[in-house]
């Protein structure tokens, strides 16, 4: 809420733009729960690590943002140790409850919706299609349901300003508020671009499930999301160091969808953004040390 996240290595800040105007800014060290540095770097499961945390982080900025903007009258007696372990408790219900949500609406959803299709089309594959365009759609239309929303406007157009400020630097450009306004607010690394590659992916999967029985088919499904986000991880990570013909081409989707779920941000968005980047990355270092004039 009206703030940017910003994360490097393992330390990551959170800026806001306070209801006073002012921009208040807290780095934070993150600790993975994975401690074998070896096994989170292994292809595949780094990517199923990724989307984790990064639920984790999102539910734990959200909370962070949303202090300054609520009055808790109730919990003024309460301890910091208690308050901390409710928000903890919080933020463990927020994360299972997004998962299962998510696996409700865009993958057991679509799933049941497709079996209308069942006496009508008899090839496994053509079925798996149709339950991917339907699983499409409901993502779209969700993404531009939510869009709709006051709110979620100004969350677009703060995820605006973060691929702006990144794009900024990664063209060699100093981070100024001039210099990102007119950077792109697309980028291949984007969340959306993730979750997109997902979707498509889970087609080419789900095709191949050849079981008749309803219920293990969809046991299937379940259990291959890990295994489909870790490969869409990998794809999204050699797309953001790549321009090969090839990667540009099957990005494409992906930067088109993110017309809908970023804005173009103003200029106090941008101040934010930045003030988010310079707390936990030295740009100034980086654009010496990759000689960009």
């Amino acid at each position: 809420m009206e703030g940017v996240m910003m994360k490097n290595q393992d330390r990551y800040a959170i800026a806001v733009r306070k209801p006073d105007k002012e921009i208040a800014v807290e780095v934070r060290e993150y600790s993975s729960p994975m401690k074998n540095r070896k096994l989170r770097n292994a292809p595949i499961i780094r990517g199923v690590l990724n989307f984790i945390e990064s639920l984790v982080l999102g539910v734990s900025t959200l909370t962070f943002s949303a202090s300054f903007f609520e009055e808790d009258e109730q919990e003024a007696g309460i301890d910091d140790e208690a308050k901390k372990k409710k928000e903890n408790a919080q933020m463990g219900f927020a994360v299972v409850l997004s998962l299962v949500l998510a696996v409700a609406i865009f993958m057991v959803l679509p799933y049941y919706l497709s079996l209308f299709f069942d006496r009508y089309v008899s090839s496994p594959t053509l079925l798996a299609l149709i339950e991917g365009l339907i699983r499409l759609l409901i993502f779209v239309g969700y993404v531009l349901l939510i869009s709709a929303m006051e709110d979620i406007r100004r969350v677009f157009m703060y995820h605006g300003a973060e691929h702006k400020c990144i794009n900024c630097i990664e063209h060699g450009m100093e981070l100024t508020v001039e210099n990102v306004r007119k950077s792109s607010r697309q980028h291949k690394r984007c969340g959306t671009s993730f979750l997109l590659f997902v979707l498509v992916l889970s087609i080419v999967f789900f095709a191949f499930i050849r079981i008749d029985n309803r219920l293990f088919r969809l046991l299937l499904r379940v259990l291959l999301i890990p295994v489909i986000a870790g490969i869409s991880y990998e794809f999204i990570r050699l797309a953001g160091r790549s321009e090969n013909a090839v990667v540009n081409l099957l990005s494409k989707p992906g930067l088109w969808l993110q017309n809908l779920t970023t804005r173009e941000p103003d200029d106090s968005m941008i101040e934010v953004g930045i003030a988010s980047v310079e707390a936990v990355f030295d740009w100034k270092a980086y654009l010496k040390e990759n000689d960009f004039d």
